[in-house]
């Protein structure tokens, strides 16, 4: 009768239950903040009787000082929510009421995100949560908020996955909808906080982790803003901007690497001795008598890469919805300034266009001369980019938009006109690190008949196109 009630019906899992509380109790606080006192009892009687401090129930502890009081659970919440599944095929419940546990709290913390006036300490807090849930998702923190994402915040996911009994949450299919979430939860916050107040203080600007949506404010306000203000959202600008260009120059140096070049001579120094060419190349000259190889010429590697200069013409929409795109645009477009034999160009534009390749050099300064917002119309952005086309074969026009244009036709003419010139025409919908982005389906469908399809907006696809054309 072991695991059966009298009428034969499995009997309840204990485990089962108390993982339901949980979730039961996690649903309740994400859509009232009132809390349900008999939920709080029998949630804080699980959390004790697994083992697990009673401050994970505490709303207004971070996810940090728990962490830093019970330093063991650090380990715990790492991959959290990507479970690899047990080899034998079992369940381990009791595992599973824990994980429930550890979730819940960084879930709550999340995607809980009040209302009213937010101070930067606050904020910082949040941040630094929505961290602990990048890596409960196996993420790096801040990987998935590479976008402001869609208006609206709120929680955009269930918190089971799938459903309030079933295990501990697997919500590693859900990554690409979380980011865009966790960017319009950051955004909404930043849009609470008396930013101009907070920047006038250093010790609050201190506070400040620089993120895309808080760069989204600083530069919309950048004008606005004078003295110690300016001053400390400047730094924080070209603290994102260096952040941001240290991971993008990782890609790209592993991108971009060009065929062997076999018309220049290998350079003759020791680092670049091919040991086992230059003996097999000699063993005639091996000597039985002496037991002794006579070597009469060394071999070397060939490292010198073949590159053929070319010409690199970024387009960025800067209106509204297109702000990441422009910060991270900005900052690849440098990079590649950076490179032997690729003349970087790039323009910015919303109704009027302006040539930033003075600047292309350097995203900080270049995102300083940005005007976001406004309208869209690409035919004066196309203005300034067609006299730069004077060899098609050796050129590429990186177009970043979300394509609504109300010049849709005259636009789109004259994009085509560039692909059959020769020069290669990449128009791409965002360039995010969620890789999140909406693209006009009139311009999408015409894209893909000229046989240029729109690239989906994740930056790593884009830096693979342009090292495919330009190595």
């Amino acid at each position: 009768m072991s695991g059966r009630t009298m009428g034969g019906a499995p009997a309840p899992d204990p485990d089962e239950n108390r993982r339901q509380v949980l979730y039961w109790r996690l649903l309740a606080r994400l859509f009232d903040p009132e809390e349900q006192a008999s939920l709080e009892s029998a949630s804080l009687a699980v959390v004790e009787d697994v083992g697990l401090p009673a401050a994970l129930l505490d709303p207004g502890a971070s996810v940090d000082s728990v962490v830093q009081r019970h330093p063991e659970l650090a380990a715990e919440f790492d991959g959290l929510m990507t479970p690899e599944p047990d080899e034998d095929g079992t369940r381990d419940r009791a595992a599973e009421v824990r994980r429930a546990a550890l979730a819940s709290k960084v879930l709550l913390n999340v995607f809980a995100s009040g209302s009213g006036t937010v101070t930067a300490e606050q904020l910082a807090r949040w941040q630094s949560d929505a961290g602990w849930l990048e890596r409960a998702l196996g993420c790096r923190p801040g990987e998935l908020r590479g976008g402001a994402g869609r208006a609206g915040a709120g929680p955009g996911v269930s918190p089971t996955g799938t459903g309030v009994g079933a295990p501990a949450p697997d919500l590693s299919r859900l990554i690409p909808e979380i980011g865009p979430e966790l960017g319009s939860i950051e955004a909404g916050l930043v849009k609470r906080m008396h930013l101009r107040e907070v920047l006038a203080d250093p010790a609050l600007a201190s506070r400040l982790t620089p993120s895309m949506s808080l760069i989204e404010q600083l530069l919309r306000d950048k004008n606005n803003l004078s003295g110690v203000a300016l001053a400390n959202a400047k730094a924080l600008i070209r603290r994102y901007v260096d952040e941001v260009t240290e991971v993008l120059r990782t890609q790209v140096e592993k991108a971009t690497v060009g065929e062997l070049d076999r018309s220049v001579p290998p350079k003759r120094v020791y680092r670049n001795l091919d040991l086992d060419r230059t003996i097999w190349k000699n063993l005639t000259n091996w000597d039985p008598e002496e037991e002794r190889l006579y070597v009469d010429r060394l071999y070397y590697r060939h490292t010198s890469r073949k590159t053929t200069p070319q010409r690199l013409i970024v387009v960025v929409d800067q209106s509204g919805s297109m702000v990441d795109s422009m910060v991270n645009c900005t900052i690849l477009a440098s990079i590649f300034a950076g490179l032997p034999k690729v003349d970087v160009h790039l323009i910015a534009y919303d109704t009027q266009a302006l040539d930033l390749t003075p600047w292309a050099h350097d995203p900080f300064e270049t995102l300083l001369r940005t005007q976001l917002g406004g309208g869209t119309d690409g035919t004066v952005a196309m203005a300034l980019a067609q006299p730069k086309i004077a060899e098609p074969r050796n050129t590429v026009v990186v177009w970043i938009s979300d394509f609504y244009e109300w010049r849709t036709d005259e636009l789109f003419e004259s994009m085509a006109a560039v692909h059959r010139s020769g020069a290669k025409f990449i128009p791409v919908g965002s360039v995010t690190s969620s890789g999140r982005g909406s693209v006009n389906p009139w311009f999408r469908e015409k894209f893909k008949d000229l046989g240029t399809p729109v690239i989906s907006g994740h930056i790593k696809k884009l830096v693979h196109e342009l090292k495919t054309f330009l190595t």
